[in-house]
């Protein structure tokens, strides 16, 4: 079947964060200070639940200093502002639109988080964000999400992350092909515009098989 769009990761895959400033953390870490015990879905409430950093605070209830909450949102912004594309996910996004394969983006993350891919890709054919969907990889609520924002059917997607489990078993379960982007080379892909050929190799010769 021919491939219609591609899926990437976003953070490790996409796009890098050199130092990560961890504000959600620092939160939960402040309800701990206050006694709030910890819960296991706590992350996954923040990836889930389309929260910035007040709302998070509000809704673990935990009373955070109007200045402290300043210096988090400044921190914050500057981690935003920092965060890089890689070199061969632009080659890779660029070679795939230009022969005609539509790309899109699924991606577990916080709200504020989804600015600094819009601002290094801003012209993909979709953005499907957990904080947005309601759910996290691997549930193939999000990647089912994924595939209608790019008009496709999951046999005619491929998707590549540095999760072997979000971006390689989960999407393969849910019907696409899923590809484990490994940049220290102990998968079959280590770079991005490498996979791109790939991809463009097998429209070219539909009956090759890629592993």
């Amino acid at each position: 079947m021919p491939i219609s769009a591609v899926i990437f990761d976003a953070f490790g895959t996409l796009i890098k964060i050199s130092k990560g400033s961890n504000p959600y953390r620092k939160i939960l870490k402040i309800g701990i200070e206050q006694g709030r015990r910890p819960q296991p879905h706590d992350g996954e409430c923040i990836l889930s639940l389309p929260m910035d950093l007040r709302q998070a605070a509000d809704f673990f209830g935990i009373s955070v200093d109007p200045a402290v909450m300043v210096c988090l949102d400044s921190d914050l912004s500057r981690e935003l502002a920092e965060i890089q594309a890689y070199a061969d996910g632009i080659q890779a996004v660029r070679l795939l639109q230009d022969a005609g394969v539509k790309v899109a983006v699924c991606s577990n993350l916080a709200k504020p988080y989804a600015a600094a891919i819009e601002r290094l890709y801003p012209t993909l054919d979709g953005y499907s964000y957990s904080f947005e969907v309601g759910a996290v990889k691997p549930s193939f609520k999000i990647y089912s999400q994924t595939v209608h924002a790019v008009s496709a059917v999951p046999a005619e997607v491929w998707m590549i992350g540095d999760s072997k489990v979000s971006d390689c078993d989960g999407p393969t379960a849910f019907g696409m092909r899923g590809f484990w982007l490994d940049r220290l080379g102990r998968s079959t892909h280590s770079s991005l515009d490498q996979f791109a050929e790939d991809v463009l190799g097998f429209c070219e010769q539909p009956s090759k098989n890629w592993s």
